[in-house]
């Protein structure tokens, strides 16, 4: 409980700094939800890498899909996606009723335009996961009701890894140390 805690201060207090530096103009406004974006991406990178060290190769995009719904999602907000769907063609939607960054705000619609700015990183989150699994995305948020929102994300084709491709972790031996790789086409010589 105290981990959940820190965490969602932690997101509160990082939104609010990007929003604090844009006020003072070191940052644009526009900015901002990029800025946050690409923290929740890095974030995302690093914990699916660890997240998935101890898995088996995902069967295609449907099982990464699963996994980030299910296990990922389990891990860093402490509950499953509520729902999800797909059409089939590399559109995923991912609905999650009751969003541990959006409880916090009032269930008023007056609050509805600043959910976007508390949605970027878990955006970027995903996106991130999804490179490190071989898949580039899109991914985009929506909020109709608080604090139930929709991420949607966006297969790109034609610039994913082969499709059975995840991470691979390649030791190798160097001035006596093992050291994990996650490039499989990245081998030092010694």
């Amino acid at each position: 409980m105290a981990d959940e805690a820190l965490f969602l201060l932690l997101h509160n207090e990082m939104v609010s700094g990007v929003y604090k530096s844009a006020e003072q103009g070191e940052v644009e406004n526009g900015r901002c939800i990029t800025k946050l974006e690409n923290m929740g991406f890095r974030v995302g990178q690093g914990l699916i890498e660890r997240f998935t060290k101890d898995t088996a190769r995902f069967k295609d995009e449907l099982d990464i899909m699963k996994f980030i719904c299910k296990d990922f999602w389990t891990t860093v907000f402490k509950k499953q996606i509520d729902n999800l769907r797909t059409n089939h063609q590399g559109i995923y939607v991912l609905q999650d009723n009751k969003f541990r960054l959006l409880t916090q705000m009032s269930a008023g619609k007056q609050y509805l335009e600043h959910a976007s700015k508390y949605l970027a990183f878990t955006c970027g989150l995903i996106r991130g996961g999804l490179s490190n699994l071989g898949i580039k995305s899109i991914v985009t948020a929506e909020v109709s009701s608080m604090p139930a929102c929709k991420f949607q994300g966006t297969m790109q084709k034609g610039v994913t890894d082969t499709p059975n491709k995840m991470f691979r972790w390649i030791l190798c031996h160097r001035n006596g140390r093992l050291r994990r790789l996650t490039k499989p086409n990245i081998i030092l010589k010694t």
